[in-house]
């Protein structure tokens, strides 16, 4: 018995030194080994009497402590946490806490998801944090993670700052994201904590900047405004307003806006703060390995409390109306509402109602055969039909001017010294015979807004890209197509490295086109036979590149032009004959005198 009472003391004395030694090495707080790097000084700025206090001091590379508790082990490694959604792969870094990847799973590049977050040279971070103005750089400490859910996770450090003459003191930063399922907008959270022994945040006039970069995706060779381009767009007073913006550095947004974009052809990043009293910029400087980038900033003022916590939701996704109206409907996760996000994907200018309409019907076609290629062949087919009467009443119109054409030369070689003596009588026949010289021109003149209103919708219109039409050979109705490439090497001069087959066609059936409707005085005048065989010809090579949809669209609207026109020809044809029998001079039957008997 005394030899078990005597083992039980023996290991419970082992157990107790092993417990304060396990707890002494890893469990105590202990000052940091060797010498602290030197402290970065940045003034702290008094907003209530505007005299500049102690200096202060952020230190991001140690951690201490909050008072009462002990300090966690710093992270010593980056680590990545990846988010997936019905919508986006998202990959987060605790290195700042910042983005690193998101990928929408729905919208290929190539063979991959299209990225939303364009890298350069570097590995890029997206919603980065630093502490001051925009010229400050931001953190790249790692930071502690913490899993919440499936589709949100925090990451938080403390940071210690100091007053030369005063006490030190620190705070934590907090960043949390949080996503939606089925939505390609999220939450970003920002919680700044001074507890006790920092009552205000004043970094050279601001708290913090909120950065995104360095460009949207999908990968690109150049903005060459056709293929792709950059709009920065923001939402002010209700409307709006494309932003000019320089290369030279931040271009900061005069105004207090609701949101703030940047838009590409088909993608777009929209930042929504919690509050309009963010100063918010844009830049476009240069960045390591893209030839173009594309930085938002938000600076958010100076903190005047210990604590704050900011909220900001931000769209990263297509730039598609079906995506963005939610948004405008409080039909999404957050009930937002009026938010006019919709008009990102809006064109304006005059030509816009135009454009609406033939979206519309596009849509409506496309609900009835799922192909944008027999879409596009329906549209046109209803376009023809609508402008038939037009093109009738046009072509009527060319024919009577040929039935003019004896009087009109006849005044032209009668006056042709005194020329307003010779307008003046060629109004006068205009007037006497009813006939108006523009009616003959109206359908032409009609077709130019609706080439220019189908050639932006097809260059524009999300549900186009990517929409096959013949596969093999039209994959794409809002790119060129083409039958054989001979890239990188490209054709002197014209640049072309695509053979492509719509254009050739396009020529033929323009000629066509133009050969069946000359008219006789037409084919005996040089300048028009110019025009009429060297235009086409101009037109190929401005074409060339132009989106396979557009191509399509005039290929068949000169097809069905010239189909009406045999039509009218026939008619024109009867109707002349007619005219020419009204005309004809009757002969007078004069009846015999009877013979006087």
């Amino acid at each position: 018995m005394e030899k078990r009472t005597l083992l039980a003391v023996v290991l419970s004395v082992v157990v107790i030194s092993v417990f304060y030694t396990v707890q002494a090495l890893f469990f105590m707080p202990q000052e940091p080994a060797g010498q602290e790097p030197a402290p970065v000084e940045q003034p702290l700025i008094s907003e209530t009497t505007g005299s500049p206090p102690p200096a202060l001091t952020v230190d991001t590379t140690q951690e201490p402590a909050e008072p009462g508790d002990t300090a966690e082990a710093a992270p010593i490694e980056e680590q990545w946490v990846t988010i997936n959604t019905e919508l986006a792969e998202i990959i987060l870094s605790n290195t700042g806490g910042d983005m690193i990847s998101y990928k929408l799973k729905n919208h290929q590049d190539g063979s991959e998801p299209v990225e939303m977050i364009l890298p350069g040279d570097r590995e890029p971070h997206a919603f980065t944090i630093a502490f001051g103005d925009m010229k400050a750089e931001p953190v790249q400490s790692l930071f502690h993670v913490n899993r919440l859910s499936s589709t949100s996770v925090e990451f938080y450090r403390d940071f210690a700052v100091g007053a030369n003459g005063g006490e030190a003191g620190q705070f934590r930063l907090t960043k949390r994201y949080d996503f939606i399922p089925d939505e390609y907008m999220f939450e970003l959270t920002v919680t700044v904590d001074g507890g006790n022994s920092v009552p205000s945040i004043n970094f050279s006039g601001a708290a913090y900047t909120l950065a995104f970069g360095p460009q949207i995706g999908p990968s690109f060779e150049k903005l060459d405004q056709r293929y792709e381009y950059r709009q920065y767009l923001t939402l002010t007073n209700g409307k709006k307003r494309q932003e000019k913006v320089n290369s030279n550095g931040p271009t900061v947004i005069n105004s207090r806006a609701t949101w703030a974009a940047i838009a590409g052809k088909y993608f777009t990043f929209i930042a929504i703060p919690e509050s309009a009293q963010y100063e918010m910029a844009f830049s476009t400087a240069p960045e390591a390995g893209l030839s173009d980038a594309s930085r938002f900033f938000m600076v958010r003022p100076p903190l005047n409390s210990s604590r704050t916590t900011d909220t900001y939701r931000f769209y990263l996704g297509p730039k598609s109306q079906n995506d963005l109206a939610i948004y405008d409907n409080a039909n999404n996760a957050y009930k937002l509402r009026d938010l006019q996000l919709s008009d990102i994907a809006s064109t304006s200018g005059f030509l816009a109602p135009l454009e609406f309409v033939l979206k519309w019907l596009l849509q409506l076609f496309y609900r009835i055969i799922p192909n944008y290629g027999v879409a596009i062949i329906l549209l046109t087919l209803l376009v023809k039909i609508l402008l038939f009467p037009l093109t009738k009443k046009g072509s009527e119109s060319t024919l009577r001017m040929q039935t003019l054409s004896p009087k009109i030369q006849e005044i032209q070689t009668k006056y042709k010294d005194n020329p307003n003596k010779m307008n003046a009588e060629m109004a006068e026949l205009y007037k006497k015979e009813g006939y108006n010289p523009m009616s003959g021109c109206l359908p032409m003149l009609i077709q130019f807004p609706i080439i220019f209103a189908m050639y932006n919708l097809f260059n524009t219109h999300f549900d186009l890209r990517g929409a096959m039409f013949i596969p093999g050979w039209i994959p794409d109705l809002s790119r060129p197509e083409f039958v054989y490439s001979f890239a990188p090497f490209r054709l002197p001069i014209l640049g072309w490295s695509e053979i492509r087959l719509l254009p050739f066609i396009y020529l033929a059936s323009q000629l066509l086109y133009g050969k069946v409707t000359q008219t006789l005085d037409q084919k005996a005048n040089t300048q028009m036979k110019l025009m009429l065989y060297v235009m086409p010809i101009v037109f190929f090579f401005i074409l060339y590149d132009v989106p396979s949809g557009l191509l399509l669209y005039w290929i068949l609207s000169n097809l069905l032009t010239l189909v009406q026109q045999l039509t009218i020809n026939k008619y024109l044809a009867k109707r002349k004959a007619q005219i020419a029998a009204e005309q004809a001079p009757q002969q007078v039957i004069v009846p015999k005198k009877k013979k006087k008997r």
